[in-house]
């Protein structure tokens, strides 16, 4: 557990900075979106430099401006066309830079702009209605970072079983199965929290929320390993150093990217606030 001290640091400084994105949004929504696209801009800068390719700027100058405006631009008429510029740019790019850029190269970053991007603007687009921003905030980073924490405290308590050793040998089933319970109930505990204290003129779907639990839970590893997997076929230990404990700003957004996007999918059937 010595990497407990630097993780709860790391912790206590990101929730101080969430409480004001939360405070600032609340009161002028397309800051939130414009915030978000300059951490996936971060973050595609680290994804890109894991590589040597950030500072190849032909392919990188394309890529960080396109996960900027797609955060800034996801919940306008502009996203196709965005999405259209992006692609014939950076195969232009490829072509006119074919003894220098690598198809491989081109589709690693490619790739991973629009994982990184696509991830991350689905937290502007649930915030920009302007409806339970604050809900959807806190739900999008509590429950990933709750699984995150139950997968390491349950994992180094108990885990005896190794989860997927080639990629992660840390993780554990035993701490997966923690990190499940500790998603769902914090899930339960936010929902609780507001509807009896912050929103009470709505109703908030409980059941939605457990079902998120558990989704969240699931596809936050999946989405750990996958970044782990790149960084072990790069053989690099982490993306960056900015948060001690953690690494990179992918490192600890590596499960958000995964898990946000499915709070719109469970919204769209089963919406978590309901106007009464």
């Amino acid at each position: 557990m010595k990497s407990l001290k630097p993780r709860l640091l790391t912790a206590v400084v990101g929730i101080a900075i969430l409480f004001f994105i939360l405070f600032v949004g609340e009161r002028w929504h397309p800051i939130i979106g414009i915030l978000v696209g300059a951490a996936s801009v971060f973050m595609i800068g680290e994804y890109l430099n894991a590589k040597g390719l950030l500072k190849v700027f032909e392919l990188s100058l394309p890529c960080l401006i396109f996960s900027f405006a797609l955060s800034v631009l996801i919940s306008t008429s502009y996203v196709f066309l965005l999405l259209t510029a992006f692609t014939i740019v950076v195969f232009a790019v490829m072509i006119l830079n074919h003894g220098k850029i690598s198809y491989t190269d081109l589709a690693y970053a490619v790739c991973g702009t629009l994982l990184v991007s696509f991830g991350m603007s689905s937290l502007a687009a649930i915030c920009s209605t302007g409806v339970g921003i604050t809900f959807f905030f806190v739900t999008a980073f509590s429950l990933p970072w709750m699984a995150d924490a139950g997968g390491f405290f349950i994992g180094a308590s108990m885990g005896r079983h190794k989860l997927c050793p080639q990629i992660s040998p840390k993780k554990t089933v035993e701490g997966a199965i923690g990190g499940i319970f500790f998603c769902i109930v914090t899930a339960l505990f936010i929902g609780v929290i507001f509807q009896f204290l912050i929103m009470p003129d709505v109703k908030i779907n409980f059941w939605s929320l457990v079902l998120l639990g558990v989704l969240d839970a699931v596809v936050s590893i999946l989405g750990d390993l996958s970044f782990s997997l790149i960084k072990r076929s790069l053989k690099i230990k982490d993306y960056g150093s900015i948060f001690p404990g953690h690494g990179g700003m992918l490192d600890r957004f590596d499960s958000i990217i995964f898990t946000v996007p499915m709070i719109i999918v469970v919204n769209q059937f089963l919406p978590f606030i309901t106007v009464v």
